[in-house]
């Protein structure tokens, strides 16, 4: 007997990719792989696999990939103190290109023809996506379903998850959430109350972070060590980049710091308003910032401030697998064996302050 086609498919196991799970198996004579990305969001195992189980599929991969996240993805971005449009310092940006990467090593593996995601047709993820699947698998298909689907509203997506007996989830005001993505270096909030720039962000939607009128009235200090331009300590301690990063969320996410509300230009030509959280990444962009001060020479800072904008700007449109984006970062990484010392910071109700910078040689 033949054996089904494979479409792997990177599955949340949120309402969205359920519906397309269920879609794909309707729409498509093949069996579908369920793979979840661990890159630091907020992941309920137990219902990831119970959710896929409940639609038959037999292989549910769920891959920890958050030390691979920050050290090779976050913190060359953080050597290049890449910032788009003046603010964000690309959180989903980043995390896409690894998350697109690992999906075409498990399509590889088990031989399927297509690789699918949940990425709506109005927005940048689709493009992430779309560009690390050719850089890594050109001639596995891509199923985009928000872009050929019939199922045009939010509305249309409810009565499909009744009809199919799929748990539609509420908010902490009983309603559909907003739209959200995390990962260990930020979180985003998008939709609802926030559609309309005028609206402020109303305290619910914030996670990570306590706001600055809350924050405690004493304040804390952190030092961060850095060896070869990268973060390696806190406190003269050494951790792995993802405990490292964990610890510096905390720590500036109880002090207020690292909120952002940007209404940034996308790729694809539309405007859209979000409100970041980038606690821990906030702290290292300050700090690697001050270690460069003492440590490199006054035109290679030049020279990397000047590359910084199309750095940013090719992170954020998804073209980190591309030529230029390596030639940029080799711009980027020119002296960064120099770069090695540790900054002490001041956390205060929201702001960052140097306090000194000690340099290794």
């Amino acid at each position: 007997m033949k054996s089904k086609k494979k479409i792997v498919l990177a599955y949340s196991g949120g309402l969205d990719t359920s519906i397309i799970l269920k879609w794909l198996q309707e729409n498509y004579d093949a069996e579908v792989i369920c793979y979840t990305a661990d890159v630091g969001q907020e992941i309920d195992r137990k219902k990831i696999i119970s959710n896929a189980k409940k639609f038959g599929v037999k292989n549910i991969i769920i891959k920890d990939l958050k030390d691979t996240f920050v050290k090779d993805y976050v913190y060359p971005m953080i050597r290049g103190h890449a910032i788009y449009e003046g603010v964000y310092l690309l959180g989903t940006s980043i995390a896409r290109p690894l998350i697109a990467k690992d999906q075409i090593r498990v399509a590889k593996k088990f031989k399927a023809y297509a690789v699918s995601h949940g990425a709506t047709g109005k927005g940048n993820d689709q493009v992430r996506f779309e560009l690390g699947y050719h850089y890594f698998g050109p001639k596995i298909k891509i199923i985009a379903p928000w872009r050929i689907w019939k199922l045009k509203s939010r509305t249309d997506l409810i009565n499909y998850a009744k009809k199919h007996d799929i748990t539609i989830p509420k908010d902490k005001k009983g309603a559909p959430p907003f739209s959200v993505d995390d990962n260990l270096f930020h979180t985003s909030t998008e939709g609802k109350i926030l559609e309309n720039p005028k609206n402020s962000a109303p305290e619910f939607v914030f996670q990570r972070t306590t706001s600055p009128e809350k924050a405690p009235n004493k304040p804390s200090f952190v030092s961060i060590n850095f060896k070869n331009s990268n973060p390696v300590g806190i406190n003269g301690k050494k951790l792995s980049p993802s405990k490292l990063l964990e610890k510096l969320n905390q720590l500036a996410g109880k002090n207020g710091i690292g909120r952002v509300d940007l209404v940034e230009n996308r790729f694809i030509g539309i405007k859209s308003r979000g409100v970041y959280e980038t606690p821990g990444g906030t702290l290292l962009m300050h700090a690697h910032r001050a270690i460069e001060s003492v440590t490199l020479d006054k035109e290679t800072m030049h020279k990397k401030d000047e590359v910084m904008p199309r750095y940013a700007e090719l992170i954020y449109n998804g073209y980190w697998y591309s030529k230029e984006r390596f030639k940029l970062q080799k711009i980027v990484d020119l002296k960064k064996n120099k770069v090695n010392g540790s900054v002490k910071l001041k956390l205060y109700k929201g702001n960052v302050i140097i306090i000194s910078r000690k340099t290794n040689s």
